[in-house]
This record gives structure tokens, C-alpha cells and sequence, in this order.
């Protein structure tokens, strides 16, 4: 039986979002896994609502975008999102893939996201997979 899959999605940078989503769906339909798909306005929501759904999924995908402004938020937001993505994974022992992209401008989340490259949602789909053995 194939794996129950819910991807977070922040969409705080749509266009980059949506790429990172085409990315991670695409590998998730080739390798016929079921997938919800939740979204929420920033990667800071991204654990909260991983928490709330923690027990109806087999995994977890988080998408996103943060790029660096001029103060130490994108540093804070980041980590603190990491940290508590990589917390829920190891306590409820659960893979969750990280496709949050942190960017130091625009040009670069366009470049990580592109679905025609190397999309980072499509390898963190691809993590997820390998870790769930599908």
C-alpha cells in the first residue's frame, strides 16, 4: 500500500511555491503516492500544522521560500522553522521532507525552484520516498 503523503505549502512567494509544489507532485504522482495538499502563508506555520495532522499521514513535505531582507528575521525564521520541522520528525518518528528554500535574493529561489532543474521540492519528495521505502 502506498504511503499517505500531506505537503505544506507556504505561500508567501507564490510563483516560487507553486514551482516547488510541480516539483515535489509530480515525483509524488510518478510514484503513485496519495498526497494532501495545506497551505499556509508563511514557513513559519509550517510545524504547527504538521503537529495538528501528525497522526492521519505517513509523511510529510514542507515547501516554501524565505529570502534574506535587511534584518536578522530570515535567520530567526529559518532556524527556528528547521529546528522545530527536524524536532517533530525525531520525536514522532515520521520523515518529513525539508523543501524550504532560504535565499539571499530572488534570482536564486527562481534558479532552486525551477521545475525544469534541480527543483528542491522535487528532492525533498525524493527524500521522503526513500526514507519511506516506496
Amino acid at each position: 500500500m502506498k504511503s499517505k503523503i500531506c505537503i505544506i505549502v507556504a505561500n508567501y512567494y507564490p510563483n516560487i511555491s507553486k514551482s516547488l509544489l510541480l516539483g515535489a507532485s509530480h515525483l509524488l504522482k510518478k510514484k503513485k503516492n496519495n498526497f494532501k495538499i495545506i497551505e499556509t502563508n508563511g514557513i513559519f506555520e509550517i510545524p504547527v500544522v504538521i503537529s495538528r495532522n501528525i497522526k492521519k499521514y505517513d509523511a510529510f513535505l514542507a515547501l516554501g521560500c524565505v529570502i534574506k531582507g535587511k534584518t536578522p528575521h530570515f535567520t530567526f525564521i529559518s532556524q527556528a522553522t528547521t529546528d522545530a520541522i527536524m524536532k517533530l520528525a525525531i520525536y514522532y518518528k515520521k520523515p518529513i521532507g525539508n523543501g524550504i528554500i532560504t535565499c539571499l535574493n530572488m534570482k536564486q529561489a527562481t534558479e532552486r525552484s525551477d521545475p525544469k532543474k534541480k527543483n528542491k521540492g522535487g528532492e525533498a519528495a525524493r527524500a521522503i520516498i526513500s526514507v519511506l521505502g516506496n
